[in-house]
């Protein structure tokens, strides 16, 4: 589950400062991360049961090198690893958006031409990672991440390495029930062929909000992936035809990704990508880490905290003030302007953890008197600070997207007092001041 640090929790993983947790694996806990430049990865710590096996290392160690390999632009790369840690541990690029799973679930189902969309990149990304001579063996919704340009596969390959592991000699199903293939299910060798069924189920669960072979306990999902057609009821018509082919239970039925890719590259179809989905509560939203989907220039440069490149007044529901804090820490809610292309925009500021190094902030923007026309949106941030290095704050989700507005960012030295300035990083702005 995503959330805050526990104390069992260590404070770094290798070079890595660990920030917050963002959710748990069969493989191993997964954390938000900062590296000593700031930035941001997201870490995968294995499980003791799994690190104790030395056969399980090795096989990690080799499937991550080959991991390492896949450049697609529809995956999140593997940056850095360590077999031989203790615990062993992967880390990969951060993506800031929800998973799929998450989406669907705080959402609902996507629209057809969204869906047409994710199938494209995700069979993209299947191109990449097989091209490494890797197989994922556990695409599932919670193993997609959304960006705002495009969906992100992640976990690809390193499931292999459990196969022969302890979770295995204990009899448990590796990979997810309801959405590996039937080879799998029936422990026979899996190849690429493996990976389209799971693309096929994952995208009747975009188009559905549920997946082909209903729920309950992995073995009544498994007899069903091997035995039973899948349920495509609740997938609009036109997307079925291409996601019933993907689920054939032969594997040479299948399509391969890249035929996948080429059919819907040759459709009539334009299908854009996510945009403006209703806000969620916000209370939920910082619980769970569901966000909305961050924009395209969510990924700008490591050194920025994010703020909107637009904003009305400040709305009479935000988060709480909290009390003002030392003069050598940021935590507290900050007030002024910034400068960016739209002309000069207010900005609420609250900032908490800052004590700790690890920080979450919220940014809410609006007009100023003299600029009425823009808009007003809210989003929160992750990131660190230090007396020595200052603020670093990175993007993490809309709480509030404008249309057309993306996440810009700011940096600065450590605050003077009730006062802090610095210089906004984005196309066409300038700089910031805020007071507490």
């Amino acid at each position: 589950m995503a959330g805050d640090l526990l104390p069992s929790d260590p404070e770094s993983v290798g070079p890595y400062r660990l920030i917050r947790r963002l959710g748990t694996g069969g493989m191993g806990q997964v954390y938000l991360a900062s590296s000593a430049g700031g930035r941001l990865v997201a870490v995968k710590v294995i499980r003791p049961e799994l690190a104790a096996d030395r056969g399980f290392r090795s096989r990690f160690e080799r499937e991550v090198r080959a991991a390492r390999s896949v450049s697609g632009m529809f995956t999140a790369p593997v940056v850095d690893a360590d077999a031989d840690g203790q615990p062993p541990w992967l880390a990969t690029a951060y993506v800031p958006g929800p998973s799929l799973s998450d989406a669907v679930a705080e959402r609902g189902p996507m629209p057809p031409d969204v869906v047409l969309t994710l199938a494209a990149g995700l069979a993209e990304a299947l191109v990449a990672i097989h091209a490494a001579g890797l197989v994922h063996r556990d695409l599932k919704p919670s193993n997609v991440l959304l960006a705002g340009d495009g969906p992100r596969v992640i976990d690809f390959g390193i499931s292999r390495a459990a196969d022969a592991s302890v979770l295995t000699q204990t009899g448990m199903i590796m990979g997810s029930p309801g959405y590996l293939s039937p080879e799998q299910a029936e422990g026979r060798p899996v190849g690429p062929s493996g990976d389209v069924f799971s693309l096929g189920a994952v995208l009747a669960f975009a188009a559905s909000g549920e997946g082909p072979f209903g729920a309950g306990p992995a073995v009544a999902l498994a007899f069903r992936v091997v035995n039973a057609a899948p349920n495509l009821s609740g997938v609009p018509e036109q997307l079925r035809p291409m996601i019933d082919r993907c689920l054939a239970k032969d594997p040479a039925a299948r399509p391969t990704p890249g035929e996948l890719l080429a059919s819907l590259a040759a459709g009539n179809a334009e299908p854009g990508w996510l945009s403006q989905p209703p806000a969620p509560n916000r209370r939920v939203a910082r619980r769970g880490r569901l966000g909305l989907i961050a924009t395209a220039a969510a990924l700008l440069a490591a050194s920025a905290i994010a703020l909107a490149v637009s904003g009305q007044g400040p709305r009479t529901v935000r988060t709480p003030a909290r009390p003002a804090a030392s003069a050598a820490s940021p935590d507290g809610v900050w007030t002024g302007t910034y400068d960016c292309s739209q002309g000069l925009t207010g900005v609420r500021l609250t900032i908490t953890g800052a004590n700790g190094g690890a920080l979450v902030a919220t940014v809410d923007f609006y007009p100023v008197a003299t600029n009425p026309s823009v808009a007003e949106g809210s989003y929160e941030l992750v990131g660190t600070y230090s007396a020595a290095d200052g603020l670093v704050l990175h993007p993490d989700y809309w709480v509030d997207e404008p249309p057309g507005y993306e996440m810009v960012g700011l940096s600065a030295p450590p605050p003077h007092a009730d006062s802090m300035s610095g210089s906004v990083q984005g196309a066409d702005c300038s700089t910031f001041s805020v007071t507490r």
